[in-house]
């Protein structure tokens, strides 16, 4: 297996994902199944797909695949990416993380085991060799300890750390050189404080760089004492926005593996995010470096949108 230059840690599992036609229906409805895919689940591992279209070795580690079906699907799927799952062996007698996403119009909707996983705790706990043998790590905050673990060991080694949606009175974010927080996860822990009182709480939180996406609205970023930067997200009509998120975060783990400043890093970040979003199933098929090249190209030519 090649040398990584991302080590990733997180959530892997396995995803039916269902393409619905029209809106997503109210309870006792009906909606019209158009399309379905087996694909992976959880924010490493997504992110992990995407990097490696990118041209970008991974090593993804985090929590147990079972030895059914699902993490035999999930597993091979990985491996079809050429994403180092070594870490990953399949278990006798475990269930894996299963996930059911709905993709309507502008939304996704979720089902899935992933409270279970939290209450197991059944996943690995991180190797030092793994992260320090990195360039990048691509870290999810969900298991408190060995996140922090990876983290601290990244921040020891003056590796950057890429996270996402985790409060800012997380103590990883101490060690985080970018964390990208989401609406949906904004809406569900802060709803009722003013967004820019909360990306300053963010900014004091981390000495890295903070980012708010708002899906097709204003990105706000900003590192530690400076004013909120806004960013013009890409124009499109979007076809399914699952995995969206997650190659938004591999596109800026990308740009601390170029050490592109963070408006390059964001404009990168932006345009996978949203050719993924074009795209069923966005994150199985998301862009090669040469694709995104020609999607910025072509978005700043005379009569297209230019980000600003």
């Amino acid at each position: 297996m090649t040398p990584h230059a991302v080590y990733s840690y997180g959530v892997v599992s396995s995803s039916t994902l269902y393409r619905v036609r029209g809106a997503f229906p109210a309870a006792e409805g009906y909606a019209e199944i158009e399309e379905v895919q087996y694909m992976t689940g959880g924010e490493a591992t997504n992110s992990s797909i995407v990097l490696a279209r990118l041209g970008v070795p991974v090593k993804l580690d985090g929590n147990w695949l079972g030895a059914d079906k699902n993490g035999q699907r999930t597993k091979a799927l990985l491996s079809s990416y050429q994403v180092d799952t070594t870490r990953l062996p399949l278990r006798e007698g475990i269930n894996g993380v299963q996930e059911v996403v709905f993709a309507a119009e502008d939304t996704r909707t979720v089902f899935g085991t992933y409270g279970h996983l939290l209450e197991e705790a059944a996943w690995n706990m991180p190797h030092e060799s793994d992260i320090t043998r990195a360039k990048v790590v691509c870290l999810d905050p969900f298991f408190s300890r060995p996140a922090a673990l990876v983290a601290q060991i990244a921040f020891d080694a003056g590796i950057p750390v890429v996270t996402v949606d985790c409060q800012y009175d997380d103590p990883l974010l101490r060690h985080a050189s970018a964390v990208v927080i989401s609406e949906s996860f904004i809406r569900e822990n802060y709803a009722v404080r003013d967004a820019e009182n909360v990306f300053r709480n963010y900014q004091a939180a981390t000495s890295g760089l903070t980012i708010f996406t708002f899906g097709d609205a204003m990105i706000w970023y900003a590192k530690p004492g400076e004013l909120v930067r806004r960013f013009k997200p890409y124009s499109i009509d979007p076809v399914d926005t699952t995995g969206g998120g997650d190659a938004f975060r591999a596109g800026i783990v990308y740009g601390f593996l170029q050490g592109w400043d963070e408006v390059r890093m964001i404009d990168f970040a932006s345009a996978v995010a949203a050719i993924v979003c074009t795209r069923f199933p966005g994150v199985m098929i998301a862009p090669t470096l040469d694709e995104v090249s020609d999607f910025m190209s072509a978005a700043r030519r005379p009569g297209n949108q230019t980000p600003s």
